[in-house]
């Protein structure tokens, strides 16, 4: 009788768990950037980020989840300790709300969830119709799961032995509140364990003083896997804030405990239902830290920063600094650190590309050779971002996520190929020209600076085609890829006229000037490459630019296929 009870429970608690796993992946799916950007603009002060905490857990069903985003914000400096701790008080409310929720008999809803949310999955593609599915059917299971419980613990009302073995469990308080601590841990969910304490306590299983204690336990467990999680960094700061929520989470216990007889007398006189009151403590519980907390926040702010002090930039000039692991199970949080980091190694490419002239013009020896080594910093961030976007990938991603993700690697692998032809190419050619101690005419090197200018300003215009993704200002990219080839055809009608002058300076670099002029043109090409992705996405690409002609529609038909997101090869620009 007791095997089959737990097993019975454990059945209807895996099914909770996955119910909430569903509404949780959905939310994320459909709305992961939203919630991203309100949680952003919510973090002007402590009572909008408080707000903000509420509705993001409330509709991600997890407070693990909102404390897991909001440390990944705090240790990228993205938001200021007092507003983050904040949200963290919001996001424990929140969960209260979703129990409070859950605490009515509304099991009648889930087989129309179940319903809408399979049709909805099934016809809805890979749209946001599709996520908001996945979220019907998850809550369908959630309510499906507490119905499953509630009858699994009905007809062992009346079994003594298992009367006996739960009150061994729960006649301590302190017992209880460990024991729900360490099934919270190992859950991930206060929700699923205080709904699983309510069922109990409808059941009659346990009296309402240990209802309660579970209930502190659960608050308390629900603190912990942010702090396992934030402890994973080197740096103390991104510990703050789930050390913070932590803290408020073991005073209010702690206060609390030694209370719970007058708290049930005091419920007791106006809720008879344990399983409402269990919900109903739960919430108040949350309500009365964040009204205690909420204007502490500024002293635990400056005792954490105390406690745990930013550690220094580190020394490796490689090191990622945006690439937070906490915030890989949030696809849109992780995508925006990857292209905060990609922007980061644009950073590095752009100043090897703005001193690479001067190495050549100046005949800089040891510029050179910093910009070999700074090759190799791109080279390391390179793979560390593809490496982390590899990570988030590994979870099915909506479209738009998984465009982006491709759209970092595309950009990140063009900028790490600028860099070696800077140092493969650019540097060598600069090394040669000390060697030998060329000179370039006035006119020729006036034309190199200016064709590299041109190349450095379009740059540019990548990054905010990167960040923004503007069709204007990638049309504006394309159209400068056009100019520039004539510029460079220009340049080198120019320079061939001063060959035929028999110009000593052009005869003697005329080498290392056409290099120079082809090596730039080839970082353009891959400048210009961020493009693509953002036109293709528009409908904005023309067919193949091949000239229809007789012999060509005599050709197979592989030669009309649409130009991909890829940029054209060298010889094909």
């Amino acid at each position: 009788m007791v095997n089959l009870l737990f097993l019975d429970l454990l059945g209807g608690v895996a099914l909770l768990l996955w119910g909430l796993h569903m509404v949780h992946s959905g939310v994320v799916r459909a709305f992961g950037s939203d919630l991203r950007h309100l949680l952003n603009v919510a973090l002007r002060n402590r009572f909008s980020a408080f707000l903000a905490g509420i509705l993001v857990t409330a509709l991600l069903q997890s407070s693990t989840a909102t404390g897991l985003m909001t440390t990944s914000f705090a240790a990228g400096g993205l938001v200021a300790l007092v507003p983050a701790l904040a949200i963290m008080l919001g996001a424990n409310v929140g969960t209260a709300l979703i129990v409070q929720v859950l605490s009515f008999n509304v099991s009648a809803v889930a087989p129309v969830l179940l319903l809408v949310g399979i049709i909805a999955f099934r016809r809805g593609g890979r749209t946001r119709t599709r996520d908001l599915g996945r979220v019907a059917i998850g809550l369908g299971l959630m309510l499906l799961a507490l119905h499953i419980l509630l009858d699994t613990l009905a007809p062992a009302e009346q079994a003594p032995q298992v009367h006996e073995l739960f009150a061994v469990f729960t006649s301590q308080p302190i017992v209880c509140v460990f024991l729900a601590a360490v099934l919270t841990w190992a859950a991930h969910s206060s929700v699923a364990v205080v709904l699983l304490v309510m069922s109990l306590a409808y059941s009659h299983f346990i009296s309402p003083v240990g209802a309660l204690a579970l209930v502190l336990g659960a608050n308390l467990g629900s603190a912990i896997n942010p702090v396992l999680e934030g402890s994973k960094s080197a740096d103390p700061a991104s510990r703050r804030v789930p050390i913070g929520n932590l803290l408020n989470r073991v005073i209010g216990v702690a206060a609390t405990l030694p209370l719970l007889p007058q708290i049930v007398e005091i419920f007791g006189r106006f809720q008879l239902d344990p399983a409402r009151m269990t919900a109903e403590f739960h919430l108040a519980f949350n309500v009365a830290l964040a009204l205690i907390f909420i204007g502490l926040l500024d002293g635990m702010a400056w005792l954490l920063m105390r406690i745990l002090p930013e550690q220094k930039k580190p020394a490796d000039p490689a090191a990622p600094l945006y690439l937070d692991e906490t915030a890989i199970d949030t696809p849109s949080v992780a995508l925006a650190c990857a292209a905060r980091e990609t922007l980061h190694m644009g950073d590095i490419v752009e100043t090897m590309l703005r001193d690479s002239i001067t190495a050549v013009m100046a005949d800089d020896r040891k510029l050179v050779a910093q910009l070999s080594r700074m090759d190799n910093i791109v080279d390391r961030l390179d793979e560390a971002i593809k490496f982390y976007v590899t990570k988030i990938t590994r979870e099915s991603l909506d479209d738009r996520d998984g465009r982006r993700a491709m759209e970092i690697i595309s950009f990140t692998i063009n900028l790490e190929h600028i860099g070696d032809i800077i140092d493969k190419n650019l540097m060598e050619l600069a090394a040669k020209k000390i060697k030998h101690r060329y000179q370039f005419s006035k006119e020729g090197a006036a034309e190199l600076v200016a064709f590299h200018q041109r190349t450095l300003d379009n740059l540019k215009l990548a990054f905010g085609v990167f960040m923004s993704g503007d069709i204007k200002v990638a049309r504006k990219l394309l159209a400068e890829k056009a100019a520039l080839r004539e510029a460079e055809l220009s340049a080198a009608e120019n320079h061939l006229a001063r060959l035929r002058e028999g110009r000593p300076e052009s005869i003697e670099t005329s080498s290392l000037h056409l290099d120079i002029l082809r090596d730039l043109k080839r970082i353009h090409s891959h400048i210009c490459s961020v493009a693509y992705p953002v036109l293709e996405t528009a409908g904005e690409l023309e067919p193949s630019r091949l000239k229809r002609t007789d012999d060509v529609l005599a050709l197979p038909n592989t030669l009309s296929v649409r130009q991909s997101s890829q940029p054209p090869t060298e010889q094909a620009s």
